[in-house]
């Protein structure tokens, strides 16, 4: 099988080169771990990974019930990732015995687990309710005076700021101080995290998009490598394993959500297993149900239903990838994985959705996390902002003195000068926003 204009080919999608280490590629990485591996360890010992620790996922950071919060949510993902991807290896494994290059399929694996694993690095604070705080302090706060002096395509990056895109950007932008390429991650690894593969210019009604304006050469720098289609002179198809990445997000947080809001008694033990159990036939159902009848505590029976349910989903989602790979590798697979499985599993899985939006997501510990982000961010983004627009004022020079070196708050453009904030305000824990917020209002000082 060849590589055409049609179509993408494993052979190429594989690729261990590393963005800014390419002419150190020679095949050999001096080990026993494959360089896919190295992608996932360099990651856990980095500090953005740790970070994830003290952000919020859906639920306010736990008290004395533990719930979800970015760090867990990305191992989670992570773990579901790499079965899914290793099914889906073995079946392809089979598919393409005779090629030359059929070992690189037991790469899947190691390269969906790392990419799981770093696909929330780039949200800011407070949730996704962070992303929509930065994005309406441009598009509709005190940020939007600054139009007039960005470019269009800047503007729309950062009034539609994106998660997905910043989790690129953190990867593989050099910032001061450190050495080109970011993370120097594999190619494949990060092209399996860019889940929408066009600018903000294509930016869609949710505001969805995969790089920065910053980046765009670093990403059609990958994409050609890894002969990764074109749909057009700015749009890519994805890379394949990106199905896969997403998929293992969806079935993370659909299920986990509801776990997580049954152990804060959002939703009752009785509802939580009738939904849990739609996902079964009849058959299935008796036996889990005589499963249950010998376990009296409530958490530890939901626990035990996720995990079939988990089960189910990664195995369904491999099926919709096989049977589906061919129009995946031509770009032209609509929808997510999801979107593909099984009559009584989508029915499931879309009325978990449907109570999700319809308790989970409106309640008020939810909300009043939200509105509480919203607060903190435009106020600090206001602060930040000023002080790199206008740095010569005292308070300025204070302010910018707490900022990290490694963010370029002296960048000659005004666009970089915004990125910098962003870098500093994404990277910020839900715990430092909130001390810093009080600390300059005055609110919090430091004990004499």
């Amino acid at each position: 099988m060849t590589q055409n204009e049609n179509k993408m080919c494993w052979d190429r999608l594989i690729c261990d080169k590393r963005l800014g280490l390419e002419e150190y590629n020679d095949g050999n990485n001096g080990g026993i771990r494959s360089d896919f591996q190295r992608d996932y360890d360099r990651l856990v010992f980095s500090s953005p990974f740790r970070r994830l620790q003290n952000k919020t996922q859906v639920f306010p950071l736990p008290g004395s019930i533990f719930v979800h919060n970015r760090l867990t949510h990305s191992l989670e993902v992570s773990s579901v990732g790499k079965s899914l991807a290793r099914e889906v290896s073995i079946r392809l494994r089979e598919k393409y015995c005779n090629r030359i290059w059929v070992n690189k399929l037991d790469d899947l694996g190691e390269i969906v687990s790392a990419a799981c694993l770093a696909h929330d690095l780039g949200n800011p604070p407070f949730g996704h309710s962070g992303e929509k705080a930065i994005s309406s302090f441009f598009s509709e706060g005190e940020g939007a005076v600054l139009k007039s002096e960005l470019s269009e395509a800047q503007w729309n990056d950062i009034i539609n700021f994106e998660g997905n895109a910043n989790s690129f950007r953190q990867l593989v932008h050099q910032f001061a101080g450190r050495r080109p390429g970011g993370f120097a991650m594999t190619y494949s690894m990060l092209a399996s995290i860019v889940k929408y593969p066009f600018s903000s210019n294509y930016a869609n009604k949710k505001g969805k998009f995969g790089f920065f304006t910053s980046e765009k050469e670093i990403y059609e720098k990958i994409a050609h490598e890894l002969g990764i289609l074109k749909i057009n002179n700015e749009q890519y198809a994805r890379h394949p394993l990106v199905y896969l990445v997403e998929a293992a997000d969806d079935i993370c947080y659909q299920v986990m959500d509801l776990e997580d809001a049954h152990k804060l008694k959002i939703i009752n033990t009785r509802e939580t297993i009738e939904l849990m159990l739609g996902f079964f036939d009849d058959e299935r159902k008796k036996y889990m149900q005589q499963v249950m009848s010998n376990v009296t505590d409530k958490n530890e029976k939901v626990s035990y239903l996720r995990s079939c349910i988990i089960g189910a989903l990664v195995h369904e989602c491999a099926n919709a990838f096989v049977e589906n790979e061919d129009t995946i590798l031509r770009g032209k697979f609509e929808g997510c994985l999801i979107d593909h499985i099984s009559p009584l599993l989508k029915e499931a899985y879309n009325a978990c959705s449907n109570l999700a939006y319809a308790k989970i997501y409106c309640a008020a510990s939810v909300v009043e996390i939200d509105l509480a982000g919203n607060q903190i961010i435009a106020f600090l983004l206001k602060k930040l902002i000023d002080a790199v627009r206008f740095p010569e004022k005292n308070y300025s020079q204070l302010l910018l003195s707490k900022v990290p070196q490694q963010y370029e708050v002296n960048a000659p453009s005004l666009f970089g000068k915004i990125q910098a904030v962003l870098d500093h305000m994404s990277a910020m824990t839900d715990v430092y926003a909130l001390d810093l917020y009080r600390k300059l209002n005055g609110m919090s000082l430091p004990m004499i």
